[in-house]
């Protein structure tokens, strides 16, 4: 019986009422202006007037289980914040990296009816198929069966398009052997709430290339014409012609998604911004711009930790661990760049924790910045997805974790269905009370570093079950500041390759790198939490002061770096980093040059099959 839980309008394959089925009717809109639904604030959007719901109604004796519209809006109150949906959105493209997809596009559209703004997301996967249509709109049906999948349970494309916005039109070709096949559906809180239903019914209609001819031919269907009639109504474009023409840059296989009738906030204001920059899709936010430049406030506001909160293409810079160098984000016309975040941490380590499904590295250490900006947290991914984005993991005593940043890939732990954090496990709780405990033993040890006063009693091993599962190695140091410290002497041991770290080699090589096994040093096979018993770990000056170069007295210190030196080395690094933004720019430009290369591509590739046809007609 198929999607007994929404009620899809095709043929005598879902139990439709007599009432939904209607003789052929005008296929051209019958009003000018798509409707917006009754409240445009979501929070405030789950009421339903009981009053109207006299439409389909329910059968008696009938076996089925009917969805309430109610339940759309229900459903999407799992997202709290705006970016979460559209991260789930993004995840359906990314998903798809597995079939060849090569780009998802994120940009503002508008609808043609009204002119309001309206959120597009489209990418070049494999598209959907009408089959693959109606579970993508029904619940709990998930075709993801891969292990590298993000997705799983069959409900994010429904809980993330109703949080942005009232109303959702899909449109997505498919290429199955030699049928190729164009599908479009509607799923419209407007639609449902002011017609008065009580269940949920989509509209749908699919479409199948005539080789012959070389045009598409409706899928025969009873329901056709109430289909395309409800469609033409309530979505953005009135007439069948426009609704075809949003086919025409997909190419040959891939997806189009158009969020409308976008929620509003608290304040009347649309919740997303496309206005404050045109390169970039922002939460409403005033704090900024009152910020004084140059303070510490300041600072810590422009770090991509608080960025992310209130800008896309800084969360989408660190949203996923690593992407084929084949893959591009593309916000609003710009190539979004990966943002490694191990990459910017002074002084790290890498500590192994053991975990039922095998052992995984956290890289931890102090962020570039420190100790000017307060951020510290760590990165929680899962396959390869953030979750926990600088989730602070200890409650500051004086200055105590201040800048420990760390990050790690923890696919041991399920997360929540907004994936946005995780599941309230005894695991999970295991993994926050390590990370604490490793956020304070890596303070203890290095806090110096940054300016303050060496912790003279490093924290006991603690008696925690479970504290033998950490392994510490260190790491060489980076950025390595102008100050001189006596101690702090450091391992030169080179830090391991760590696949679930996405280095800058990794975006700019041909191949991902392989795993490399981490290095653990004799003394800590016995995993006695964290406690330094190898001869390559630092000793620390438990009670002399940093003492720093004094130039007037030309003192020569054992292991400083001659200021005359170090100057010319940051200068030839300026010049590196300055060909290195050059290069990045370059590569930028090329990824968006290739991304319409394979546009045109698929437009001659369609236009090739059109003429083959023509071609074996004529030998016919």
């Amino acid at each position: 019986m198929g999607f007994a839980n929404t009620i899809l309008l095709e043929p005598n394959l879902y139990g439709i009422s007599d009432q939904l089925k209607q003789p052929d009717v005008d296929l051209r809109s019958t009003s000018p202006v798509c409707k917006a639904p009754i409240i445009r604030q979501f929070w405030k959007a789950g009421a339903y007037d009981t009053e109207f719901t006299s439409k389909a109604a329910t059968q008696s004796g009938s076996t089925y289980l009917h969805i309430h519209p109610r339940f759309l809006h229900s459903n999407a109150t799992s997202h709290k914040w705006v970016f979460g949906a559209v991260a789930e959105l993004i995840d359906n493209a990314v998903d798809e990296i597995q079939y060849g997809a090569t780009y998802v596009y994120i940009d503002k559209t508008s609808n043609p009816r009204n002119g309001t703004s309206a959120l597009l997301i489209q990418d070049d996967g494999n598209g959907m198929d009408p089959q693959a249509m109606r579970r993508c709109l029904s619940f709990g049906f998930s075709d993801k069966s891969s292990i590298s999948t993000i997705g799983k349970y069959g409900n994010g494309f429904k809980t993330s398009s109703m949080r942005l916005g009232a109303d959702v039109i899909v449109f997505s070709r498919s290429v199955i052997g030699r049928k190729m096949t164009q599908s479009i559906g509607l799923l419209s809180y407007t639609f449902l709430t002011r017609e008065g239903y009580d269940r949920i019914v989509v509209p749908m209609v699919h479409y199948e290339l005539n080789y012959v001819t070389g045009s598409f031919d409706f899928l025969q269907s009873d329901n056709f014409n109430l289909n395309l009639s409800m469609l033409l109504q309530w979505s953005p474009y009135s007439t069948q012609e426009k609704l075809l023409e949003q086919f025409e840059d997909i190419g040959p296989h891939g997806t189009k998604v158009i969020v409308y009738n976008l929620w509003l906030d608290k304040d009347g204001t649309m919740e997303l911004d496309f206005d404050s920059e045109p390169e970039d899709i922002r939460i409403t936010r005033d704090a900024l711009g009152k910020m004084k430049d140059g303070t510490r406030q300041e600072a810590s506001e422009r770090h991509i930790a608080n960025q992310l909160r209130y800008s896309l293409r800084a969360y989408l810079s660190i949203l996923y661990l690593k992407l084929p160098e084949t893959f591009a984000i593309v916000l609003r016309g710009k190539t979004v760049l990966y943002h490694n975040v191990a990459t910017d941490l002074k002084y790290p380590e890498y500590i192994m924790y053991r975990t039922p499904e095998g052992p995984i590295v956290t890289t931890i250490g102090f962020v570039k910045e420190a100790p000017r900006v307060n951020v510290h947290g760590f990165n929680v991914y899962h396959k390869n997805r953030l979750i926990l984005p600088y989730c602070p993991m200890v409650s500051f005593s004086g200055n105590r974790g201040r800048g420990v940043v760390g990050i790690l890939e923890a696919n041991f732990i399920e997360p929540t269905h907004d994936k946005q954090d995780f599941e309230k496990t005894s695991i999970f709780q295991k993994l926050k009370h390590r990370l604490k405990e490793m956020t304070w033993e890596y303070w203890d040890y290095h806090c110096g570093l940054i300016g303050y006063k060496f912790i003279t009693k490093p924290r006991p091993p603690s008696a925690t079950p479970g504290a033998s599962n950490f392994v510490y190695q260190h790491g060489t140091e980076q950025n390595v500041p102008m100050r001189k410290y006596y101690g702090a002497g450091g391992s030169t041991r080179k830090p391991p390759m760590i696949t679930s770290i996405n280095t800058k080699a990794a975006f700019e090589s041909k191949s991902l790198p392989k795993p490399v096994e981490p290095f653990i040093s004799r003394g800590f096979q016995d995993g006695s939490n964290l406690k330094r018993k190898s001869s390559v770990q630092p000793t620390m000056l438990k009670s002399k002061p940093r003492m720093e170069v004094d130039a007037n007295k030309g003192v020569d210190l054992p292991g400083l770096v001659n200021s005359r030196e170090a100057a010319q080395v940051f200068k030839e690094n300026r010049k590196l980093r300055a060909q290195c933004a050059e290069y990045e720019k370059a590569e930028e430009q090329l990824k968006v040059k290739v991304m319409q290369l394979k546009m045109e591509l698929g437009i001659a590739q369609k236009e090739y099959a059109h003429v083959l046809a023509e071609l074996q007609d004529l030998q016919k």
